[in-house]
């Protein structure tokens, strides 16, 4: 008998009570995969290109770094503009975060990102909702203006949580570490799915995702046309862009299926 089915698009939205326990419980498991880091393991290369298991945090602690100064932001956006004219705003910004803490040992990262993280994701979570609401992520990276909804509120509610979270399936997959996942990597991969549902304007779809964070979902309306099997953390890697690491498997139409592959979802 066929697993009932969920549509993707009814998904609730993250409220921001259920924001803050997310962001906390993010940077705990995050913390504790750096934590199984030993000396070598920070210097691997991750699916970032470029970007090795230290780079990687460093950019994570200054992304938490600004939330509560965002005059950092504005200042490391600027340098990039100098120094690297040939990157958007978005990830010359990144490389600014990753070269202020050039010279900083993984370990005092990992310090840093317990000290600072969740002082970030509480200063983004006490802004008042309706400020949240109307501040427009794009006024700052004009990449901004292709999210489900351009505001702080998603920033809070749904990609603070996200990046954290994609960035430790890196470090899993470049070190092997193991990735421990719970129920609130079901919401962020649940997050995940409402925006691929929001964006999507392809025939009906079924994709049946297996691991704790799967689950059997529909993507438009009307009879299915194409069926996707994966794990369901192989699929988020695909949807953020990431080279492929777990088989995509699909059956049915070979128009739907791809235009599921070329399906993408901002992280």
């Amino acid at each position: 008998m066929a697993r009932p089915s969920v549509s993707a698009e009814a998904i609730p939205r993250t409220a921001p009570a259920r924001a803050r326990t997310v962001n906390e419980a993010e940077i705990r498991a995050s913390l504790e995969t750096m934590s199984s880091l030993d000396a070598e393991e920070w210097s691997r290369p991750t699916a970032c290109t470029g970007w090795t298991v230290r780079d990687m945090v460093a950019h994570e602690v200054g992304q938490f770094e600004e939330l509560p100064k965002p005059w950092l932001m504005i200042t490391r956006i600027r340098r990039a503009r100098r120094t690297r004219p040939e990157l958007g705003a978005l990830d010359g910004h990144n490389a600014s975060q990753v070269e202020d803490r050039g010279e900083v040992p993984g370990e005092r990262l990992m310090e840093e990102f317990a000290r600072i993280a969740p002082k970030g994701a509480r200063s983004l979570a006490r802004m008042p909702a309706p400020v949240r609401r109307r501040t427009r992520t794009s006024m700052i990276f004009p990449e901004a203006k292709a999210l489900p909804e351009d505001s702080m509120e998603y920033v809070n509610n749904v990609l603070l949580a996200r990046d954290t979270w994609m960035h430790r399936i890196d470090i899993s997959d470049a070190t092997g570490t193991e990735l421990v996942l719970d129920a609130h990597d079901r919401e962020i991969m649940n997050q995940v799915l409402l925006d691929l549902a929001l964006g999507w304007a392809g025939p009906s779809c079924l994709l049946d995702l297996s691991g704790s964070v799967g689950g059997h979902y529909r993507l438009g309306s009307g009879p299915p046309v194409v069926t996707l099997r994966a794990d369901a953390i192989a699929f988020a890697r695909h949807l953020s862009g990431r080279p492929p690491l777990g088989e995509l498997v699909f059956e049915g139409d070979t128009e739907a299926a791809a235009a599921l592959t070329a399906a993408r979802v901002p992280f």
